[in-house]
C-alpha cells in the first residue's frame, strides 16, 4: 500500500525519505512489510504522499484486516 501511494505521488524511495525525514532503507522495510509505521511515521509520510494522516491510518487498518482474513482463511477448520 505504501509503495502504491509512493508511486502515485511519483516519488522514489530516496525522494520520499528526503521529503519525510526518514531513511530510504526504512521506507523499503515499510513497503516490504518488515516494519509497521508508528503514528509519528504516518504523520511524517502523509504530507509527502499527499494524503491526510487519518486517511493513511484508515488504509493501514484496511490492509491489516485483509491480511488477518487471509491468515484466518488458511487455518484448518478442525
Amino acid at each position: 500500500m505504501l509503495r502504491q501511494l509512493r508511486t502515485q505521488a511519483q516519488l522514489t524511495q530516496e525522494q520520499l525519505g528526503f521529503e519525510s525525514g526518514l531513511e530510504r532503507n526504512f521506507i523499503s522495510m515499510l513497503e516490504l512489510g518488515q516494519r509497521q509505521p508508528s503514528l509519528l511515521t504516518v504523520f511524517k509520510l502523509s504530507p509527502a504522499l499527499g494524503v491526510l494522516p487519518e486517511s493513511f491510518v484508515q488504509l493501514i487498518s484496511t490492509e491489516l484486516q485483509a491480511h488477518q482474513q487471509r491468515i484466518i482463511s488458511k487455518l484448518p477448520l478442525d
